[in-house]
């Protein structure tokens, strides 16, 4: 039996981050969990410039990470623009398929590069535990299934991906999944939150991984603890705190969206190998 192989693109460019580490963790649990042979293996796709080579790997998740998500002519632009096409036309091409997770950052360099919208900086720096609200194609979403509408996940970013170019989104067969919390008082677009960008490649602009430990850990940070009480108010972030280990939030989306990810890529992955047997 063949492993199952998974890359871990790190793309916080040297900066320690919790989500990272979250990531590690999920993968790490589902190859315990999993009786099949799993290998992990870690990119550090913008500090080492290192990428996978995609023959090579099954499954792939590409993390959230600092600063500005347009070009800025550094070497590893290219190569993981290079990486988002081989992983797309592999599986146009191919019967067996390759699996994409993106991830805040890595979402919103896919957005730009496929060239769904306006990918923007924010007038202020989101932080928190915010309220996110499927679409009509999010309610058939298998990957949101068992979340409520609204769910609940950590953002965290200074950019956003707006104003969604629904005709181009059409002709690449892409769809919206799940969209910012509404709030009729702010006259300001609502972010686009999610995307299936195809059948096997799949991003979120907020933070699926991430866990009660590790957002007590990064609310430490005063420029975090600021971001979200200019933004909400101290009510709202104490109120964030209490709410941290609730099972309905999210607790419930870490359980939820990047293991089902990773089960239903590994249950198609050895069905296509039992298929060439």
């Amino acid at each position: 039996m063949k492993d199952v192989r998974i890359a871990l693109l790190d793309m916080n460019n040297n900066h320690v981050n919790q989500g990272f580490k979250n990531i590690k963790e999920i993968s790490e649990a589902f190859r315990q969990q999993s009786e099949e042979n799993i290998s992990i293996q870690v990119f550090d796709v913008r500090y080492k410039n290192e990428m996978p080579n995609i023959e090579d790997f099954d499954i792939f998740i590409s993390s959230g990470g600092p600063g500005n998500p347009h070009r800025e002519g550094h070497d590893w632009e290219q190569k993981f623009a290079d990486f988002l096409d081989s992983v797309y036309y592999y599986n146009k091409e191919n019967d067996s398929k390759k699996y994409l997770f993106l991830i805040c950052h890595s979402f919103q360099l896919a957005s730009i590069h496929w060239k769904l919208g306006n990918i923007c900086k924010r007038k202020s720096y989101s932080f928190g535990v915010m309220p996110v609200h499927k679409t009509e194609e999010g309610e058939q979403e298998f990957l949101l299934k068992n979340l409520p509408d609204p769910f609940y996940a950590v953002d965290s970013r200074a950019y956003q991906f707006i104003e969604p170019d629904y005709p181009r989104f059409n002709e690449l067969g892409m769809k919206v999944v799940a969209i910012e919390k509404f709030r009729p008082h702010i006259n300001l677009e609502r972010a686009i939150m999610a995307i299936r960008f195809s059948e096997e490649i799949f991003g979120t602009q907020f933070h699926p991984e991430a866990n009660p430990a590790g957002m007590i850990e990064n609310l430490k940070d005063e420029k975090n603890k600021n971001a979200m009480i200019e933004n909400f108010g101290t009510e709202k972030y104490l109120e964030t705190l209490d709410r941290m280990n609730d099972d309905d939030k999210i607790v419930l989306t870490q359980a939820q969206i990047l293991p089902r990810f990773l089960s239903f890529a590994k249950k198609n992955i050895l069905r296509e190998i039992k298929a060439l047997a």
